[in-house]
């Protein structure tokens, strides 16, 4: 393709990392606030490379590209004419850096905002001979500059992009980087691509590349542009991810998503730390950062082109006024899997949109009105209104690609005996976890996240069978898959039931905040809310907040609605041990002086907030070791958890006066009770829809569901 051909082609397609919660803000805050700037004009250049000359090929980059476009598009005023793109065999080092200097380096102006995007391999080469520092550089789609010469490598290096982002005259300026340069010298058995390609030893960098960084050193330079880079380490790798039909970047998929469901008037403290929870569900223990910026910014409100949040956006309307086309960018990455058809949406003029079929981020709906008064148009922002979610849901294992033949075989015989709660999956199929080999120990098997981290307690001894291996795994798959289950009901973005609620350290003085949470779409658009502690949290906190052994923790869950409503408090311990909070009260039997212990409700009054566990004589749980990663699901219905209760009444639990969170002994059932305690809350869905028995259906309306992860040391 000519140059001149290339660059009239606009673009018209736009978490894990275990990111630290401080940094997250941060980095959040600097993109959304300088692409939400109102400004005469709005410019991005978007880069995905999946295929290669030489290397492997990756499969989330142009997903990448997508997902950027639609959030600029639909969330932030860019118009589909300033966003240009440049994927795979377009993305030559002489390409991105020619379509640079026509598209920014000829228009930008003062006040402009400008978004630049790579996804793609990373790597470090030195910049000449004589030196012996490696430099940080992108991989373009042409590897290697002359065919006689396969060492020179035809790279952009970090430095050179640095340089040209600071050369436009503008302050507004922001990077996305979602690769990495360093490759890992050891990998578990993964589910997904790492972003890193080694560099050869004898590779040197192409001279046009050294000259032109040369000619941009003598440029005069501007306020430095804030880049946002996938990993904070130098020997952390940016990971793709396998979703629901599509493969993307942890990073960049984490990222749009929280900013298509955030509101404008949300500090970043409060509403971007249910990212963090958000990477430790997939696994992932990369830490995005900030590489380069002016100063930190302070937690201040978004300014959206589109002042509410959004789960999508219609992008594209059927002849017969209908049936709509959705982009679903702004549903959590769990609950997008497994979304039933029948879930339902609401447009910004009140009509409901009713989902027939989906693949990957886009659906198609039908209007359930047969006569629409306002016409949907392309660019409405549509919000869940109900979640259809199948009962039938299993845990997906894929087996990894290191086994032998015979070792699949027995394994996939093996877990073929666990059906109802194990599906084996393959190829391009969603995954939950990977069952291979310790890489240091092969002849161990074990069970590992997609992005390769061990699940605690689960390997084995050496030599042990491949059958023996998944059976003794089979007593951990319940409390995996019970997780499963009640991630799916988290909608802290959706939820119309007002709900606040914050976990806190117990100390002599007053409770110290640790993690907060509310439901977004119920936030007062004119009031600003603080954050975590009324203080900005500083760039060195850590990945995920720390209680340290022997403190004690509580929960204070304030009720902002008109109307009770009841919780439920579930968890999962270091990645393998579903526990739940199960209070009783004593009840004396009559004619008799013995007492009784029965499980009862937690509710919540109108307007009230309580303290859990609600002791009157000491205040929170005390945490005991050794050192364990966990996550708390807090869920809160209109109606009691009736089913639920009978469920944990089953095993015979330990009675106490507000016994402290302990194991689950039936986990899976308990998940599945909570689903059905909310599928019965939302009755009036269930007339409307039809019931049907394979199919849970829920109401935003009438629940509300927050994810809290720490780490206990």
């Amino acid at each position: 393709m000519k140059r001149r051909t290339f660059l009239q082609r606009i673009g018209s397609i736009l978490a894990v990392l275990g990111v630290t919660e401080a940094e997250w803000l941060t980095l959040s805050d600097r993109y959304a606030q300088a692409l939400a700037q109102p400004t005469p004009r709005k410019l991005a250049l978007l880069i995905g490379i999946n295929q290669y000359r030489k290397s492997p090929s990756l499969s989330g980059c142009l997903t990448d590209v997508e997902l950027q476009k639609e959030l600029l598009i639909h969330r932030f005023g860019f118009l589909a004419a300033n966003i240009l793109t440049l994927t795979d065999e377009q993305a030559s080092r002489e390409f991105i850096e020619a379509a640079f200097l026509d598209h920014f380096g000829k228009q930008v102006k003062s006040d402009d905002v400008v978004v630049f995007h790579f996804s793609g391999y990373g790597t470090r080469i030195k910049l000449n001979e004589s030196e012996d520092t490696l430099q940080n550089a992108l991989v373009p789609t042409n590897e290697n500059l002359e065919i006689q010469n396969e060492n020179i490598a035809t790279y952009l290096l970090e430095e050179t992009l640095l340089l040209l982002l600071r050369s436009l005259p503008t302050e507004r300026v922001t990077a996305v980087l979602d690769t990495s340069y360093d490759t890992p010298s050891t990998i578990q058995p993964t589910g997904w691509r790492i972003r890193t390609r080694q560099e050869l030893p004898t590779a040197q960098l192409a001279t046009a590349e050294i000259e032109f960084l040369q000619q941009l050193k003598t440029k005069t330079l501007f306020s430095p542009a804030v880049i946002l880079s996938a990993t904070s380490d130098p020997k952390q790798v940016a990971k793709e991810g396998l979703f629901s039909g599509f493969s993307a970047g942890l990073f960049t998929y984490a990222l749009t998503q929280y900013l298509w469901e955030t509101t404008p008037a949300t500090t970043l403290q409060f509403s971007l730390s249910h990212v963090d929870s958000t990477m430790f569900k997939w696994g992932s223990k990369q830490q995005p950062s900030l590489v380069n910026g002016k100063k930190a910014l302070t937690s201040e409100s978004l300014l959206l082109d589109q002042n509410t949040g959004a789960e999508g956006a219609i992008i594209a309307t059927e002849e017969d006024g209908k049936n709509v086309q959705l982009w679903l960018g702004g549903l959590p990455a769990q609950v997008l899997e497994n979304y039933g058809v029948n879930s339902r949406f609401t447009s910004v003029n009140g009509e409901q949109l009713i989902l027939r079929s989906r693949t990957g981020l886009t659906a198609k709906a039908q209007i359930s009105a047969g006569d629409v008064a306002n016409p949907l148009q392309v660019g409405q922002l549509v919000q869940e209104a109900v979640r259809v979610l199948p009962r039938n849901i299993s845990l997906n294992i894929a087996l990894d690609s290191a086994l032998e033949r015979i070792e699949r075989v027995d394994a996939t015989s093996a877990f073929a005996a666990m059906a109802s709660m194990v599906s084996v999956v393959t190829g391009e199929q969603t995954l939950d976890y990977v069952f291979g080999k310790l890489s240091q120990t092969p002849s161990r098997y074990a069970l590992f996240t997609p992005a390769g981290q061990l699940i605690a307690n689960s390997a084995g001894e050496v030599g042990e069978a491949v059958k023996v291996a998944v059976t003794r795994l089979g007593a951990k798959l319940p409390h995996l898959l019970a997780a499963k289950l009640w991630r799916l009901i988290e909608n802290e973005g959706s939820s119309r039931l007002p709900i606040k609620s914050s976990l806190e350290i117990v100390n002599g003085i007053s409770p110290k905040v640790i993690l907060q949470r509310e439901t977004l779409r119920t936030l007062d658009p004119k009031i600003p809310k603080k954050s975590l502690n009324g203080l900005n949290a500083p760039l060195t906190a850590l990945s995920t907040p720390i209680v340290q052994i022997g403190s004690r923790i509580q929960y204070r869950i304030q009720n902002k609605g008109d109307r009770s409503v009841y919780l439920m408090l579930l968890g999962l311990k270091n990645h393998r041990t579903a526990i739940a909070f199960y209070p009783w009260q004593t009840v004396e039997e009559p004619n008799t002086s013995e007492t009784k212990p029965l499980l009862q409700q937690v509710m919540i009054p109108a307007g009230e907030t309580i303290t859990l566990p609600q002791n009157v004589a000491t205040s929170g749980w005390t945490i005991s070791g050794p050192a364990y990663e966990c996550e708390h699901q807090l869920i809160l219905s209109i109606s009691p958890f009736t089913t639920t209760l009978k469920a944990l009444e089953t095993p015979k639990y330990p009675a106490g006066d507000q016994q402290p969170i302990g194991a689950l002994a039936n986990p899976w059932e308990i998940a599945q009770a909570v689903l059905q305690d909310l599928h019965n809350a939302s009755i009036t869905t269930a007339e409307m829809n039809g019931t049907v028995n394979d199919l849970y259906q829920l109401n935003v309306n009438h629940w509300a569901s927050f994810n809290f992860s720490f780490q206990v040391n």
